[in-house]
């Protein structure tokens, strides 16, 4: 018998080509694998001009911002993360509620989402960031020269009014005040107001929905105690807990911002990028200009214009009226749920009360039993030595007799039950 040889053992099967449609659905689980290890996910732009959908990476988000890791993961939804705004460098982050955005000088970004409580707040959003006046050219890069020299050929307004609606422009050696006419808040201001005022109204809506399931609700269960309203009570109280603890994150958030000026200036971001674009207006000067003589003039307007900024600092009032605007309005939300529970409280006392003086009731009532039933023992036991089958004088008298001994005990009993229940009552009364 022929043996096969060697090489034709090793030699490996041939193996069959993947058809073409596992081909394609390979492709597509390989890109799905890469999308979803790049971590790019749809953000919603909104600017100025409108909104737009964009699929970046987190990457891409943190060069685009400035911001760390550790704020991208505040505005995470899978994680549950208290109210927090956070001033940075360039952006804002805010996590209030329903509201997760960051907030730059340019454009605010938001993960895609079909909540409707977020779709109202984008179209809110776009109303309140377009209501204001058209921001300088120079911001975004393009139109230096409108930035240095203003829309009338003035350099920009900085530093703060002198009382009477006028300030100094940078770069002006004799400081000549120019009036300036009705204030508009910056982008990021807009755009944090819609944030803060999308969260209060969410908050005070539920509070208003519970005030009207709540005070019901507790009437009917002080005139009826019932395991159907105690339960429904049960979780209103739930609820109003809930409810509480999240006004008061907003509450303490807000305070810890009035109370740190540095994070509030912070928050100055078009004024921040304003400065930016003036210094590299500034040094792009220097490069072009070569003359000593313009060069002298050149170093002495820098050196005005760096003393400016440097020694600027935000006039944060405007921040800090808005935000005390809205922690007002906190403050009124959580002063209804204050009063809110302290109805729950009283109603809980209101039935305690009840369920005291029905036990107590009860307790009376076992007491009256129990002499009752000491007595009506007494009674049988006369009756018991009677009943006995035994012979005594008694016995032998009319049948009068027997009907004299029975009603007798039966009064005697009577009697002994009437004083001991005068006697309790008059004790414990």
């Amino acid at each position: 018998m022929a043996q096969p040889s060697p090489n034709a053992m090793a030699q490996p099967h041939p193996q069959p080509r993947p058809a073409p449609e596992d081909i394609g659905k390979a492709a597509v689980i390989v890109q799905t694998r890469r999308k979803a290890t790049a971590g790019t996910r749809s953000w919603l732009v909104v600017t100025e001009s409108g909104q737009r959908l964009e699929e970046v990476g987190k990457q891409t988000i943190m060069a685009r911002t400035g911001l760390p890791a550790r704020d991208l993961r505040v505005l995470d939804p899978m994680l549950s993360y208290p109210s927090t705004i956070l001033g940075r460098e360039r952006a804002i982050v805010v996590n209030l509620e329903h509201v997760k955005a960051i907030v730059t000088a340019k454009e605010v970004l938001m993960a895609k989402s079909t909540n409707p409580l977020v779709i109202e707040f984008v179209l809110d959003l776009q109303l309140r960031v377009a209501s204001g006046a058209p921001r300088p050219e120079g911001l975004d890069g393009t139109g230096a020269e409108d930035v240095k020299y203003g829309a009338k050929g003035f350099p920009p307004l900085v530093g703060k009014s002198n009382g009477d609606g006028e300030g100094f422009y940078a770069g002006s050696n004799n400081n000549e005040p120019v009036s300036s006419g009705p204030k508009v808040l910056p982008f990021e201001f807009r755009a944090l107001e819609a944030c803060i005022e999308s969260a209060c109204k969410c908050l005070e809506s539920e509070t208003h929905t519970l005030e009207q399931e709540a005070y019901p609700a507790l009437d009917e269960l002080s005139s009826k105690v019932s395991n159907l309203n105690l339960d429904r009570v049960r979780q209103i109280k739930n609820r109003l807990v809930a409810i509480s603890g999240r006004v008061q994150k907003v509450r303490d958030e807000f305070e810890h911002l009035l109370d740190d000026d540095n994070d509030m200036a912070e928050m100055y971001l078009t004024e921040k990028l304003l400065r930016r674009s003036f210094d590299q207006m500034s040094s792009g000067e220097d490069a072009e200009n070569t003359s000593i003589k313009d060069e002298n003039e050149r170093i002495e307007d820098s050196d005005c214009a760096s003393t400016v900024f440097d020694g600027f600092k935000p006039d944060i009032q405007e921040l800090e009226m808005l935000l005390e605007a809205y922690l007002a309005q906190i403050a009124g939300i959580l002063q209804r749920l204050s009063d809110m529970n302290d109805y729950v409280g009283d109603t809980e006392d209101f039935i305690n009360i009840m369920l005291d003086e029905k036990q107590n009731q009860l307790l009376q009532m076992g007491v009256m039993l129990s002499i009752a039933n000491m007595i009506l023992n007494a009674g049988i036991v006369v009756f018991g030595l009677f009943g006995m089958n035994i012979s005594i004088p008694l016995f032998d008298g009319k049948p009068i007799q027997f009907w004299e001994t029975a009603f007798g005990t039966v009064g005697g009993c009577i009697a002994a039950y009437v004083l001991s229940i005068r006697w309790w009552a008059n004790k414990y009364k």
